[in-house]
């Protein structure tokens, strides 16, 4: 599926299926084309080539009220002249439906999402967070079986985002439905969804579950994008059956190898690990090590942030989570940054270079 806007080209060989009761959160950085993608799927935008297929039937020349899909927006768009009531029963009315045809299932739509002391009031009087529950529910209380949210938490608190993102998935499954769910947080994807789909450009880049997207990234834009990444770059001076070494600058490194990797003795490559996965030592473990000076220190609550000035320009960013009294490290400190050989991930240098390769744009 292909989308453009006159010389700006949204959405570009898109392919995407979803599985009846998945729950796929979409993420890339602004301008990708995810918000695009949600609204082709909706019926809000025509797709210049391809189908949309819901329940194997063909959608695209059905408007949207035909297409049996909830749809979220970010922006809570409530009546403001109408109740709570009113505004789930809306879609109920519009579809022809008398009032005592909508009062059972509204009714059951606000005592399943906790919002029955809500019903009389009037989106004014409500808190971000009941607003947007509201708004949920009327896209559910038609009965559509497939939910499409696009950035729904966005414009709320973090607290309220944070509860409300757990409610929002746990109501989803629930009910057995199948949901596509945009988002700019990539913690928000990560800990509710089934699977994540990255896209960059508009096109998909990555998709998998989101454990094995982020411990195991097949691309550099992945591993840059989704939560925080160091890179290194070497070239490889030996490769074994289970490992391989790359020189970075005077030091040589240890990453545990794998057989898809396609790399040999003596090329470019980027080394790539999680800032958690850096260890902090006053002492060298002398294998995977590198001397480093602190040149920044943040408390984050229940972890430090440092930022690491290694040899020869060399920078690293490593989190250690906080124990007990200790207070970190001081800014000016030498410590050595230790990588465990499981957690160094390889990638060959890509020929664009690697500032272009995780570019957002």
């Amino acid at each position: 599926m292909s989308k453009s806007y006159g010389a700006v080209k949204a959405l570009v060989d898109v392919s995407l299926r979803v599985k009846d009761g998945e729950y796929v959160c979409i993420v890339g950085p602004s301008g990708c084309g995810k918000t695009s993608l949600i609204k082709t799927v909706a019926g809000i935008v025509k797709p210049d080539t391809g189908e949309v297929i819901i329940d194997d039937k063909a959608v695209n020349k059905l408007p949207i009220e035909e297409r049996n899909t909830g749809y979220v927006f970010q922006e809570i768009a409530l009546f403001p002249h109408m109740t709570s009531y009113d505004n789930v029963s809306y879609g109920l009315m519009v579809r022809g439906e008398n009032p005592q045809e909508r009062e059972g299932p509204v009714e059951e739509m606000f005592y399943m999402m906790g919002l029955a002391e809500y019903a009389s009031l009037y989106p004014k009087e409500m808190s971000g967070g009941a607003r947007q529950k509201i708004a949920i529910s009327r896209a559910l209380v038609s009965g559509s079986r497939f939910l499409l949210l696009d950035e729904p938490l966005g414009a709320l608190d973090l607290k309220v985002r944070t509860s409300l993102r757990y409610e929002l998935r746990s109501l989803v499954k629930d009910l057995g439905l199948t949901a596509i769910h945009v988002t700019h947080d990539q913690e928000e994807a990560l800990s509710i969804s089934d699977r994540i789909v990255i896209m960059r450009a508009g096109t998909v880049v990555e998709s998998g579950e989101p454990m094995e997207l982020y411990m195991n990234p097949k691309t550099l834009f992945t591993a840059e994008f989704l939560g925080e990444a160091n890179f290194l770059v070497g070239n490889v001076t030996k490769i074994d059956s289970s490992y391989i070494e790359v020189k970075i600058e005077n030091s040589v490194l240890r990453a545990q190898l794998k057989t898809d990797t396609p790399i040999s003795t003596g090329d470019r490559c980027v080394l790539a690990i999680r800032p958690e996965f850096v260890g902090l030592n006053l002492k060298s473990t002398k294998v995977n090590s590198l001397r480093c000076t602190v040149e920044s220190s943040t408390f984050a609550g229940d972890h430090f942030r440092y930022g690491l000035q290694c040899s020869k320009g060399v920078k690293l960013i490593s989190k250690s989570i906080v124990k007990g009294e200790i207070l970190g490290f001081d800014i000016g400190e030498e410590v050595y940054a230790n990588f465990p050989q499981g957690k160094l991930l390889v990638f060959s240098y890509p020929p664009e270079g690697l500032e272009k390769a995780i570019s957002l744009e």
